[in-house]
């Protein structure tokens, strides 16, 4: 599986970690930065990981900012982006179970690196429940975009 990752430089410490981890599990990873902690914008690396995933270049995306909040409202105005924002295991299994989330968002600054990777770690374990009226919703969040 191919992730898209970006962040801006309050996420970078927590994007590094999770990239690496990525790796070490054998997943693909396709970095969008941002590359150092110098002062970036979040709207830039959240929705170039977001396109990524939207035109299937990439079949998730994790964004960080520092406190997760900013880079998941913009990953979220790209078309065909759910992306959800978890500080915690039991939301990251439920935005995919019920919302077939394809962005994780991430708070840097708001958990830790071990609760980090396995909000992580949840999220790309989960699959969507396909049941219909998970279904529904998700098509008329859809029919917003249009």
């Amino acid at each position: 599986m191919k992730i898209a990752i970006g962040s801006d430089h309050g996420g970078f410490d927590l994007k590094e970690q999770v990239k690496k981890h990525l790796e070490e599990s054998g997943y693909e990873v396709k970095d969008f930065g941002c590359f150092d902690k110098s002062s970036v914008d979040y709207p830039d690396f959240g929705v170039a990981a977001a396109k990524a995933v939207a035109a299937g270049e990439c079949e998730k995306g994790i964004v960080v900012c520092t406190t997760g909040i900013g880079i998941s409202i913009a990953a979220n105005k790209v078309k065909g982006i759910r992306c959800a924002l978890c500080s915690d295991t039991l939301s990251a299994k439920m935005t995919r179970l019920h919302n077939d989330a394809n962005v994780l968002a991430l708070g840097g600054g708001m958990v830790g690196v071990n609760l980090g990777l396995d909000i992580v770690d949840t999220f790309l374990n989960t699959e969507f429940s396909k049941e219909e009226k998970h279904q529904r919703r998700i098509n008329k969040i859809s029919a917003l975009e249009n």
